[in-house]
């Protein structure tokens, strides 16, 4: 299917977009993660990763050369770095290979100056399909699923991009497996093959465990984190997403925390995206009282309750 976005609105720019087109036409393959662009609270690349792609212009105060995303899916989040952040190489990854082949063809056709852009991708396992490109990347982006897929499903069927094939080769700590951080730990541990000197991690995750889980998957990764930004958004696809999280709680993982919308909203009311990060133990020692666990929030949606969860961008840089 194809889309149409309008930049202006889906990236809150103050000006008209300098690198990429006003209006962009995407194409969403048949197994990638379909964008929310009618409902950017509910987008993850609208609503969590441009205000944090913004704030690390504004630190840095310079463009950057090279960006990189796992998992790109239709490629907005590329366009979205090479607008915000000013990136002239980019490199990008996702499974499949039909998934990459038309995030390519997206990300090339709605660059106002695509020859100014220079493009390294592949399918495959998180960064390995970059391996033989230049590598190194001052910004590495990932907004990878948590929910492994269900043992008698393939991830060829439908759109299971929000999804994850459970079984590795790797080794993945007993704490990161009971957080449901699997791949975020595994695409921290190849990406510091793959980071340029000063550069960082972004890492999006729904903020479904405590934010001390967090810096503990860096750290176990070999990286020192912190939380970049704080956020929160409405549970998006809530009958799959809470009923996966609510099933793996009965197995013994977690617990996983929901929160209601309207409980979230007034947590986050005064809070802007500069202090976020600052300020996130302090919210969420707040929401503390207010959480509920998946099996509980799964009952809460089913009475017709709005669901949200927190959001933090996990920055993990070499020590």
């Amino acid at each position: 299917m194809s889309i149409i976005v309008d930049v202006h609105k889906y990236l809150a720019l103050e000006g008209v977009p300098k690198h990429i087109k006003d209006y962009l036409s995407i194409e969403v393959a048949d197994h990638a993660y379909l964008p929310k662009t009618e409902d950017i609270k509910s987008d993850w690349v609208a609503y969590i990763a441009a205000p944090a792609f913004k704030l690390i212009r504004e630190k840095l105060g310079k463009d950057i050369e090279a960006f990189a995303s796992i998992g790109t899916g239709s490629g907005i989040d590329v366009l979205t770095g090479i607008e915000l952040l000013g990136a002239k190489r980019v490199g990008f990854t996702d499974l499949q290979k039909s998934v990459v082949t038309t995030a390519a063809r997206n990300i090339r056709d709605n660059i106002k100056e695509s020859n100014s852009i220079e493009f390294e991708f592949g399918d495959g396992d998180l960064l390995q399909p970059l391996q033989n490109g230049k590598r190194k990347f001052d910004v590495i982006y990932e907004n990878l699923p948590n929910v492994p897929l269900a043992s008698n499903t393939k991830i060829e069927d439908k759109r299971n991009s929000g999804h994850y094939l459970e079984k590795r080769a790797e080794a993945i700590p007993e704490f990161v497996h009971e957080q449901m951080l699997d791949l975020h730990y595994l695409a921290l541990k190849q990406a510091r093959d793959y980071l340029a000197k000063g550069g960082a991690v972004y890492s999006t995750l729904g903020g479904r465990v405590p934010l001390s889980a967090f810096i503990k998957l860096g750290e176990l990764a070999g990286f020192k984190s912190e939380i970049f930004t704080y956020s929160w958004k409405v549970q998006a696809e809530p009958e799959d997403v809470i009923s996966g999280y609510a099933a793996q709680e009965k197995t013994g993982l977690g617990p996983f925390h929901f929160y209601r919308a309207n409980d979230l909203q007034k947590a986050f009311a005064s809070v802007t995206i500069q202090e976020s990060g600052s300020r996130a133990f302090e919210i969420e020692n707040f929401l503390e009282p207010l959480k509920l666990s998946a099996t509980e929030t799964y009952k809460a949606f089913k009475k017709g309750e709005i669901i949200g969860h927190t959001v933090a961008v996990l920055k993990s840089s070499e020590k």
